[in-house]
């Protein structure tokens, strides 16, 4: 059983510790004096944290692969004012010495009450061909289980496991206040839209030591892995409208909001530009809070800012965290 975790490395300031943890970026690097240095960064299911390997590092490198669970010794430092760990020893992990559930990120919400409320949203539709289409995906059992456990990305928003039912509920619950708000929205098409967005997700990525794409999505993406999916649930609804279908259709195909970013169609509808705002504010959110947690187990102040976060293209401040602190701003 695992005993030290990321977010626990902050208690051992100046120790050295002995824990297992995965070694998703690993680089052999030239020092300055000529010899190898090892960069990692290491993750469990809390978080993760950079390590530097600067001794033996060419003859540690060989014993493990980016990607592996590996086991180390290494002190807690502190390194322009972020925890890092140097390390002493690494090795693979075997077989045994771990388990795997203790090395994948999942969320802190109870998937039980997500999964209710998400049912709930579906229940409350008044049109009776959406309801039915939600209930073709979510009473299919292969669906449901996977639905219930995937990330909603590899490495960006939500990404851990229940990630993408958190990310759907989240934006089901802002897509009804803007229906409530812009009272001529078609509520329950914008709802249809938010749950079956990202649905092509469930064959685009595996959750299984870690999150990574499967071959057909590399290939194709979850748009079009999706699209294809809704299809299929469509065929098994024979008196599902045309028109209304070709919306469905639109909102899924539409959402990432322009070509760049992989939609094959720009929204063309008031429901499937709200769809996408909607969507990548729900994104970006879920990234501030992350990147605050991520800040805040390196021991960085919350009153200041952090570093540079790539995903949002600029450092961020924490408004609590600095309306708490003390001293010269």
């Amino acid at each position: 059983m695992k005993d030290i975790f990321i977010a626990d490395l902050s208690k051992f300031e100046n120790q050295s510790v002995i824990a297992f943890f995965t070694a998703s970026m690993k680089s052999l690097r030239d020092k300055k004096d000529g010899g190898k240095y090892l960069a990692l960064i290491l993750k469990d299911r809390t978080g993760e944290m950079e390590a530097r390997m600067w001794d033996n590092a060419a003859e540690a490198s060989p014993e493990f692969e980016q990607g592996d669970v590996v086991k180390l010794k290494a002190l807690v430092c502190r390194y322009q004012e972020r925890l890092q760990l140097k390390v002493e020893r690494i090795r693979a992990a075997v077989d045994g010495e771990y388990d795997p559930v203790d090395f994948l990120p999942a969320t802190t919400k109870d998937v039980d009450e997500l999964w209710a409320e998400l049912n709930g949203y579906i229940a409350s539709f008044r049109d009776p061909h959406l309801q039915a289409l939600l209930r073709a995906f979510l009473d299919d059992p292969e669906i449901a289980a996977a639905f219930r456990q995937a990330p909603a990305a590899k490495a960006m928003h939500h990404a851990w496991l229940g990630g993408l039912l958190e990310h759907v509920v989240s934006l089901m619950g802002v897509c009804e206040l803007a229906a409530r708000h812009y009272p001529e929205i078609h509520r329950d098409l914008l709802l249809t839209g938010a749950m079956l967005h990202d649905i092509g997700k469930l064959q685009e990525l595996v959750w299984k030591k870690s999150f990574d794409y499967t071959v057909q999505g590399q290939l194709l993406g979850h748009i079009t892995i999706g699209y294809g999916m809704i299809e299929k649930k469509l065929a098994t609804l024979p008196d599902f409208p045309p028109r209304l279908r070709t919306l469905v259709e639109h909102m899924v195909l539409s959402h990432h909001g322009r070509y760049e970013y992989g939609s094959p169609k720009l929204p063309m509808i008031p429901e499937a530009i709200l769809l996408h705002y909607l969507d990548d504010m729900d994104a970006k959110m879920q990234t501030v809070r992350s990147e605050f947690d991520r800040s805040a187990n390196s021991g960085r102040d919350g009153a200041q800012m952090t570093e540079w976060v790539r995903a949002m293209e600029r450092p961020l401040l924490d408004t609590s965290g600095y309306l708490a602190g003390e001293g010269d701003e």
